[in-house]
């Protein structure tokens, strides 16, 4: 891993290769998504994938960690990173899932291990259930593939109109409140590593995915997205002879105790790892741990 003491600039603590590839969007336009691909193309693929408001700069040292023995694969979604932000796309989970089904398939990934955190859980299992075959294990942090009512007020907040991107493509709420809420010592986050999550969302159109996650949470059953996210979590059994590895920090705001004991419920066979000194970034805030968790895991 690259020492965020020693780094200089949040560009040297991801030191990997821009890789494109052009997406058809909903309107007929082309967009380029960016992905991190290192490691042997031969060898097992760990295939990551992250959620709102972070970008593959969150799994930057499992990269650098895992490139030797596996082959690892991280996209930007359509608006976030190092990806085109086009005001006009389809943010939706729906295309997020047939976005990285295309990566997929561009790459010719098999023998996959899902690795996932908050949105990317979703996006994430949404590929799994249909790519059942292919999907070894899965490693999940701080997320949900199901249902929930529960939504905090911070995050409702940011859904009402004119208030809500005001807010979030305005002042950059949802990003800087991400800086102190998602960790338990927010030391971590001062500095270059603070500086890697803000830069890619550093104007109002920059923000357009941002806001584009945050109103595409289904908290109403007509809401377009309820019935995709409903398919995606009744469709988890297929994945239930899979291993399992679950690490949660318990210490969350958003996706707190309550959604890792679904997961459990769910997968009772699963590893789990329940930290009660961690927060939502927990691949951040217990980095050396979790490393040391996923080789065990990833060698049985």
């Amino acid at each position: 891993m690259v020492s965020s003491v020693k780094a200089k600039s949040w560009r040297e603590l991801y030191p990997f290769e821009p890789k494109f590839i052009e997406l058809e969007s909903s309107a007929d336009k082309s967009v380029k998504m960016n992905y991190i691909d290192e490691g042997p193309k031969d060898a097992p693929v760990l295939f990551m994938i992250h959620g709102n408001p972070t970008w593959s700069f969150y799994y930057r040292n499992l990269v650098l960690a895992f490139r030797k023995d596996f082959r690892c694969v991280v996209p930007d979604h359509i608006g976030c990173g190092l990806s085109d932000k086009p005001q006009d796309y389809d943010y939706t989970l729906a295309q997020r899932v047939k976005d990285i089904s295309k990566l997929a398939e561009h790459l010719e990934l098999d023998n996959i291990t899902m690795v996932v955190h908050d949105w990317g859980g979703a996006i994430g299992m949404g590929f799994a259930v249909e790519n059942a075959d292919k999907i070894q294990r899965n490693v999940i942090f701080n997320t949900a593939a199901f249902l929930s009512e529960r939504i905090p007020f911070s995050i409702a907040a940011c859904r009402w109109p004119l208030v809500g991107p005001f807010m979030v493509r305005g002042f950059n709420a949802f990003v800087l409140a991400a800086q102190h809420r998602t960790v338990v010592n927010r030391d971590i986050l001062k500095g270059v590593v603070g500086e890697g999550y803000v830069a890619p969302y550093n104007n109002w159109a920059n923000r357009v995915a941002i806001q584009g996650f945050v109103d595409d949470i289904p908290m109403k059953s007509s809401h377009p997205t309820h019935g995709v996210l409903k398919t995606i979590g009744d469709r988890l059994e297929r994945l239930k002879e899979k291993p399992m590895l679950l690490i949660w920090g318990n210490d969350d705001f958003c996706f707190n105790a309550d959604f890792r004991m679904e997961w459990e419920r769910r997968f009772p066979n699963a590893e789990v790892h329940s930290l009660d000194d961690a927060s939502h970034y927990v691949v951040e805030e217990k980095t050396k741990e979790i490393i040391e968790w996923m080789h065990a895991f990833l060698e049985k």
